[in-house]
């Protein structure tokens, strides 16, 4: 599509900066973290309590992951033919030098599996028996802790083997293995015929057919109930050159040694402190962001779906709230509240902030993939108060119908903005970044297509939205990258409600963002 600049505006929104300590900003997680070091950082270096599960290999490359980042990790030099600066890369100076946090690896508490009973587990004929198994094999260690140990764990890290990945997804073919008989056929049993097999099955083995055969979702839900935030990391992550092929290459092709330092420590620093390594600097005060989840519930004839809401805030972390499960599907991916589960959803979100900061919000954004009907939007409405602004936002992902390109061949800057109206706009979300001297992605960039649907006031302006849109792309706290492409409160919508849905999750109505991810 080929857009004249004469009649249709572009404009720049420029990088937005992070904040850390000394009330020091820079456009860049790493820089920040290096430099000046998380944004709030007591006088004294907190110690954290780590758990590892795993087999006793996945401990030992943990253990020596654990030695490796409390220490400096240095850049690979440059392949042939790579650029000599690549600014995108960054040397990882040390846990405690980067965030301020530290820990004892000797003091790791470790727990054993036995490989072979998960092994076992992974060829249970009936493959939700045989994911339910696997989780269980790793949550039982976290039960046998807490009932029998006083040490407090801050964050459980599960070490996997490639095996889980192989057996415990959905649709998981597990060709060739010898499948073992467990308490289930192989066959899905669907709910309406499970009162004709009550001599076989009881209410806790139900319970298995409410969730996904997806391992990776399944152990988030198991420790969202066990309040325990978690890390699930895998052994040819942490050792990739145990793990060969047959031509003896790499099995899995992984991001440089300090990169992967980086990347650790964040999760290690967010999953254990009260508050984020950084935060938007430039966010406007008062200003809250939603994002609405909706997820098809799993072995539902009726197809239900499980609402959601992320709420972030300028502090950046977040906070999800679980509401009532439903038939909001409307449409083929169209989903629409109805009006007393929307007014429920949006009074808790506002009773949290209430909460944290003593009144409402001046100004709440709903970001959602879809637009907002009439009775739906009213009931929003309905549950802010008169000194609250709500606005209705979607956003949506674009797959190469738009291209735009700078002097002719090269991706445009990040932040590029192509205004169609007052209400409407492309944004360029990834693109050339300065700072980095690159574009890192595999093809021309696409934009995301922003569109400011409703408002309970006056429209606000949309280079306030898409300021706000790049600055939610920078708070990804699961790594320590430039930028996303997608704002947070969309990017994680779906792996949010992948958790929510599960009916192990039952219980979970609120609980900070860190638990999902």
């Amino acid at each position: 599509m080929k857009f004249d600049e004469t009649s249709l505006p572009v404009l720049h929104i420029p990088e937005p900066p992070l904040g850390f300590f000394y009330d020091q900003t820079s456009p860049y997680p790493k820089d920040g973290l290096f430099l000046y070091g998380p944004h709030r950082k007591p006088s004294k270096t907190p110690q954290i309590s780590i758990g590892v599960i795993g087999r006793a290999e996945g401990i030992a490359h943990f253990k020596t992951w654990a030695e490796k980042i409390k220490h400096r990790i240095e850049v690979p030099p440059p392949k042939r033919g790579e650029k000599k600066n690549r600014l995108h890369l960054s040397n990882f100076p040390g846990i405690e030098e980067a965030f301020n946090i530290s820990f004892d690896p000797a003091e790791i508490v470790a727990y054993e599996i036995d490989f072979k009973e998960l092994d076992k587990a992974t060829r249970t004929l009936n493959l939700h028996e045989a994911v339910s198994k696997a989780i269980d094999v790793y949550t039982s260690k976290v039960r046998h802790h807490t009932k029998n140990e006083e040490r407090t764990i801050d964050v459980w890290i599960l070490i996997l083997p490639e095996l889980v990945f192989e057996r415990c997804k959905p649709k998981a073919k597990r060709t060739g293995l010898a499948l073992v008989k467990g308490d289930f056929g192989k066959k899905q049993v669907e709910r309406a015929d499970l009162p004709l097999l009550e001599e076989v099955i009881d209410q806790a083995g139900e319970e298995i057919f409410d969730d996904i055969p997806d391992f990776h979702r399944q152990a988030k839900a198991a420790f969202l109930k066990l309040n325990f935030t978690s890390q699930l990391i895998r052994e040819t992550t942490l050792a990739p050159e145990a793990f060969l092929n047959k031509a003896g290459y790499q099995s899995r092709r992984l991001q440089d040694a300090a990169t992967v330092g980086w990347n650790l420590a964040t999760g290690l620093y967010y999953k254990t402190q009260a508050e984020p390594p950084w935060k938007l600097a430039s966010a406007r005060q008062g200003v809250a962001y939603i994002g609405l989840v909706y997820k098809v519930l799993p072995n539902d004839p009726s197809e239900h779906a499980c609402c959601a809401a992320q709420m972030f805030l300028a502090e950046g972390d977040g906070v999800v709230f679980r509401g009532a499960n439903g038939p909001w599907q409307t449409g083929r991916n169209e989903f629409h509240l109805q009006p007393d589960a929307a007014k429920n959803l949006i009074k808790q979100v506002l009773d949290t902030y209430d909460g944290k900061h003593g009144g409402p919000p001046k100004e709440l954004f709903i970001h959602g993939r879809t637009t907002f009907q009439d009775d739906e939007w009213k009931a929003f409405e309905s549950a802010v108060p008169k000194e609250t602004t709500l606005v209705g936002v979607r956003i949506k992902t674009t797959y190469g119908e738009t291209k735009l390109f700078r002097n002719g061949d090269y991706p445009v800057l990040r932040g590029t903005a192509i205004i169609l109206d007052a209400h409407n706009a492309y944004l360029w979300t990834t693109g050339y970044v300065p700072q980095l001297d690159t574009y890192i992605g595999p093809e021309t960039p696409n934009p995301i297509f922003i569109s400011v649907l409703r408002s309970s006031r006056e429209m606000p302006h949309l280079e306030d939205v898409l300021g706000d849109i790049m600055g939610l792309t920078k708070i990804n706290y699961n790594a320590c990258n430039f930028n996303d492409g997608l704002p947070v409160t969309v990017r994680f919508a779906d792996k949010v409600g992948d958790v929510l849905s599960m009916g192990s999750a039952k219980g979970a109505e609120k609980q900070p963002f860190k638990f999902y991810v």
